[in-house]
């Protein structure tokens, strides 16, 4: 049986089939790039990062899109808030796309931390202005679309499917609607595909309809359109996305061509913090940085970027998930046990003796595999596989207890751990970087001097740069540990 995901249109399991044999596109909605990369970006790209990844460990030749949102997503559920960027902007007193330059580095660098796969196009909203001005072009020539006032807006009510993916009618809509409705819509449920720009508003662009800017959901739609066709194969995001966001897409893009937009819809569920939902009003706002660094009140000690990953993975993608400290304490020591195992292993290869491949130690890896296999294809149940892969932690350990086992043997575990392990589910590095340890006095006092410029770092709240600091140590093997008796390092692995 092949891979089955649940389809949030048809709210059930299906045996995944793509438009054209052996290739897949997926388009998934990227970050509105105001701010740090938190955790909850960490548990949406981590899981379509499995997707990516076990897509192409099947065989299929996989386009992954991912967008960068840099314009014209605004605050409130009725998108007639401000524009986020322009909120970061002025908070930081820079130009929003020196906002949109720092944040969007900043994101891509702390995904590679998660060894998050990069998208094969990772198009920008600000770079496709054109297109979607021809877009609301053809909605308002088809009659889907109206101006007013120097906006543009897309008329609900000729849609008659507006609501299918959410399964949403329109008193639900009206009593989700959070801010004040324009004066300028027909109907209060009606959406932005064109907002006028008042003259003070920096990020505007000429149009038919005066100087303006797109709005957050023509600009996916247009951007997987044009590099992933009419419909796509997959369309993932956030649950939160659900509506209005991708409900929009929907309406818009079929409205525009007539077929369907998307033939599976794929979302993943949101994150708590201890608990409770993550906010900044609670104090448990927890960025990946400092995640990273240990440096947030409510964790205990750093956090190794692939611990997280691991924590993430130990959950469904369509489950909630909880970050709490203990949990990631937990995450940290299983990827510390699979770590330490392949490792072992890897040494071992080295200096046994050639033979074959044991033949009890054959069917048991080709076991582990189907049922890792059978578990990814189950809608990519990950906690299942994850499980499978500690089995094979269990199996390594024992065959490195008996002196006899071959290098034929230990060369077939390794290759398990790399394809599921790390094809897969990306907590197995190809690599484990390390220093030459023959002079650690000499090395532990270049060490020092580093956490001495971390800590003043950390007393100035310059966390960026403390931050940066332990990333450079871990880059070359050391890792960093803050303990009550202050920071002390070890040899990672």
């Amino acid at each position: 049986m092949g891979l089955s995901l649940y389809n949030s249109l048809t709210r059930r399991k299906e045996e995944f089939k793509p438009l054209k044999k052996g290739k897949v596109g997926i388009y998934v909605c990227g970050p509105t790039v105001y701010g740090e990369t938190h955790l909850g970006h960490a548990k949406s790209y981590v899981s379509f990062d499995v997707l990516i990844r076990y897509l192409r460990y099947i065989g299929y030749d996989v386009t992954y899109v991912q967008n960068i949102t840099d314009v014209g997503h605004l605050l409130g559920d009725a998108q007639e808030g401000q524009d986020r960027m322009m909120v970061a902007a002025a908070r930081e007193h820079k130009h929003p796309m020196a906002i949109a330059e720092y944040y969007t580095r900043n994101y891509f660098r702390d995904m590679d931390r998660l060894n998050c796969v990069r998208p094969d196009i990772s198009p920008r909203a600000t770079g496709h202005i054109v297109e979607q001005i021809e877009m609301v072009k053809t909605l308002l020539e088809k009659g889907f679309a109206y101006e007013a006032n120097g906006s543009v807006y897309f008329d609900v009510s000729k849609f008659r499917d507006y609501g299918k993916l959410s399964s949403r009618n329109t008193e639900e809509m009206l009593a989700g609607v959070r801010v004040e409705v324009s004066q300028d819509k027909r109907n209060p449920v009606d959406f932005a595909l064109w907002k006028k720009a008042e003259p003070n508003h920096i990020m505007q662009w000429p149009s038919p309809w005066g100087m303006g800017f797109p709005g957050w959901h023509l600009e996916c739609s247009v951007m997987a359109m044009k590099y992933l066709g009419k419909t796509i194969d997959i369309h993932g995001g956030g649950l939160d996305n659900k509506f209005p966001h991708h409900e929009c897409e929907i309406a818009q893009s079929e409205a525009a061509n007539g077929v369907q937009f998307v033939r599976y819809w794929v979302h993943n569920n949101m994150v708590t913090v201890d608990g409770q939902k993550m906010s900044r009003s609670l104090n448990n706002f927890i960025n990946l940085k400092q995640a990273f660094s240990g440096t947030h009140e409510r964790l205990t000690r750093y956090y190794e970027p692939l611990a997280i990953r691991q924590l993430v993975l130990n959950s469904h993608y369509r489950s909630p998930l909880d970050f709490s400290d203990a949990a990631l304490f937990g995450a940290q020591s299983g990827y510390n046990r699979i770590t330490e195992t392949v490792q072992a292993v890897r040494k071992r290869m080295a200096q046994a003796e050639r033979g074959e491949l044991a033949p009890k130690t054959g069917e048991q890896l080709k076991h582990l595999r189907e049922k890792f296999e059978a578990a990814m294809n189950d809608d990519l149940n990950t906690s299942i596989a994850l499980a499978v892969l500690f089995d094979l932690v269990r199996l390594a350990n024992k065959l490195l207890e008996d002196n006899k086992t071959t290098m034929e043997t230990l060369n077939a575990v390794e290759i398990l751990f790399s394809r599921l392990g790390g094809d897969v589910l990306g907590i197995v590095q190809d690599e484990y970087p390390q220093l030459e340890h023959a002079d650690n006095e000499s090395i532990g006092k270049l060490v020092d001097i580093v956490i001495e410029q971390r800590n003043e770092a950390r007393k100035d709240r310059n966390f960026t740069k403390a931050d940066n600091l332990r990333g450079r140590l871990e880059d070359i093997g050391i890792v960093l540990e803050d303990k009550p008796d202050g920071t002390q390092w070890r040899w990672k692995g």
